[in-house]
């Protein structure tokens, strides 16, 4: 094995075949896997396959895109997870995913103290062997607290600028692959997404720094902002979206005061076009959570602009990102963190959904959110876009954000809401009455 200091010298490297997790693993072990991209899906299919040996153990996930752990597997697997992203979304239907809602910027230093167990962590590797390549995150301060680290060296994985593995984590075992990493496909867009971006990148003026969360939204704004000029990239993920902005010659980082010239971001979730895009790249830097989501980070970054999306928002202002009709479908992930801190540097944060779903027969804006659940609370809210809208609501009343929001809602549901908000819009009627 290439790299790393003397703690790594009784590192053993075997055949995938050969591995026997009964050598390492214990009953009751909690084991940390990689999140996206960053799955070891070797090992993933090893665990799988001799999870009855092992007895019951524990597995901490991040959004998954594999579907390496499914349902059935909870015979002798238990699993936990910050989000039920992506493949986790059966074994939350199943109810079989423990979720922990945190906020990401706080998981790491949780592994770190050992707050949360991690006695196995399964890493995976660029082939150099010295980056993670896919991922800069919490399993680095998980593997420095564990009993056992195992490590999966994939020839597939890009050599990312930024996510070198610190000399201090010990390996020790080593298998190889030679297989594409696990994917976020592009989902596909319709009319209302195109709208939603027109409409975002509206709001973006050129020069600004932008953050975004994940799925087909995010892609879809990239695109609409290829037009714009100087553009800068400060996010959790970045997607295949990136690689189009670029291209384009929209993102330079030109004008931001920190990374000057560099595209800073977290994790890699997209496909093959954004792995070559990022392989030995030094116009990109992966880089951890108390740098990518950190409050005082954010704030150094003027005209910070954080664009995020929602499973619904009511007429207050009020965001779920989290569940649908009972279900755990999302996350608290790096809303919130990206939120106040581009409030905090004087910047935007908006959130961007589709007015409707179930093909326009169901509202996601709301007189009350479906399953309780507040992701963002409307203190903390700025701006919300629909395809029918812009709802500015910062510093407004709540009968002032109950107009706006009903406003970028349906037409088809406005009435609806106008009659659900009666006694909040009548409140800020006699409020005008009453004005000097």
């Amino acid at each position: 094995m290439s790299g790393g200091g003397d703690n790594r010298a009784m590192t053993r490297d075997i055949a995938a075949d050969a591995l026997d997790l009964k050598e390492y693993i214990r009953p009751g072990d909690r084991i940390v896997v990689g999140q996206g991209g960053a799955e070891a899906l070797t090992l993933s299919e090893i665990l799988v396959r001799q999870r009855a040996p092992l007895g019951r153990v524990s597995l901490f996930l991040g959004p998954a895109f594999a579907g390496s752990f499914r349902p059935e597997h909870a015979d002798h697997l238990a699993f936990t997870a910050y989000a039920a992203s992506g493949s986790n979304q059966a074994l939350a239907r199943a109810g079989l995913l423990d979720i922990m809602p945190v906020h990401y910027s706080e998981l790491s230093a949780l592994f770190s103290a050992g707050e949360t167990r991690a006695e196995i962590v399964l890493l995976q590797l660029a082939p150099e062997g010295r980056r993670l390549g896919m991922a800069n995150d919490y399993q680095i301060d998980a593997a420095r607290r564990a009993r056992v680290v195992i490590v999966e060296i994939n020839e597939r994985v890009p050599e990312t600028p930024g996510s070198e593995l610190p000399d201090d984590i010990r390996i020790d075992v080593v298998i190889r692959s030679a297989r594409e990493p696990a994917m976020m496909m592009p989902a596909s867009l319709g009319a209302a997404e195109a709208q939603i971006a027109e409409r975002v990148a509206s709001l973006v003026p050129d020069g600004a720094t932008l953050e975004l969360g994940i799925g087909a939204l995010p892609d879809a704004i990239l695109a609409a902002l290829t037009g714009h000029r100087d553009l800068g990239l400060h996010s959790g993920m970045l997607g295949d979206g990136v690689v189009t902005l670029a291209e384009a010659g929209a993102l330079t980082n030109a004008r931001k005061p920190i990374d000057t010239g560099i595209s800073i971001g977290g994790l890699l979730f997209g496909t093959r076009r954004l792995f070559d895009f990022a392989h030995r790249n030094p116009a990109l830097r992966l880089m951890p959570p108390t740098y990518t989501h950190g409050h005082q980070m954010l704030r150094q970054l003027p005209s910070f602009i954080a664009i995020n999306s929602a499973v619904e928002a009511d007429l207050t202002g009020q965001v779920n990102g989290e569940s649908l009709g009972g279900a755990y479908v999302g996350a608290i992930g790096g809303q919130v963190d990206f939120m106040r801190g581009a409030i905090a540097a004087g910047g935007r944060s908006i959130i961007a959904l589709p007015a409707t779903a179930k093909g326009g027969t169901v509202s996601r804006i709301t007189a009350k959110l479906g399953d309780a659940i507040v992701t963002s609370l409307r203190s903390d809210m700025d701006t919300i876009v629909t395809e029918y809208g812009i709802a500015e609501l910062r510093h407004r009343s709540l009968a002032e954000r109950a107009r706006r929001m009903i406003a970028i809602a349906a037409p088809q549901f406005r009435e609806e809401l106008e009659r659900a908000a009666h006694a909040l819009l009548k409140a800020g009627e006699e409020g005008k009455k009453e004005s000097p």
